[in-house]
């Protein structure tokens, strides 16, 4: 891949930690509020506390480009439950369309993995 291209994935790759550093940072702060929203639309409270934990978890992990192909998955997980669960009723201006590019930039890296400038490369590097 080009230079260009693997700036370009960089980017993308931190920008989208960054979305889900901040987004996790916010339920943390607020847990049990967090978790008492999650009981009122029907999902397990206990689940709130997973949901923190892979967006924020999972947004440092993306940045550093550490497991980026599970913690995609993860996040594409996550994606699907906000969508399915509170998202899709509404419209998609102003509902949706944002769940769904973060799907699909996190499917992207769940299926091709981190660019240069990612501990997963310097660890492959390493292997071989």
């Amino acid at each position: 891949m080009k230079t260009n291209g693997r700036i370009g994935l960089l980017i993308v790759r931190l920008v989208l930690g960054l979305v889900f550093v901040v987004h996790g940072y916010e339920k943390i702060v607020a847990l049990s509020t967090t978790a008492s929203w999650f009981d009122s639309i029907g999902i397990p409270g206990f689940i709130a506390y997973l949901v923190a934990a892979i967006e924020f978890g999972g947004g440092i992990l993306m940045i550093v480009g550490f497991l980026t192909r599970i913690v995609g998955g993860l996040f594409a997980l996550v994606m699907v439950g906000a969508m399915a669960t509170v998202k899709l009723p509404g419209a998609f201006v102003g509902g949706f369309e944002l769940d769904l590019i973060l799907l699909a930039v996190s499917l992207m890296f769940a299926l091709s993995g981190s660019s240069f400038v990612a501990v997963d490369s310097m660890m492959a590097k390493k292997k071989e």
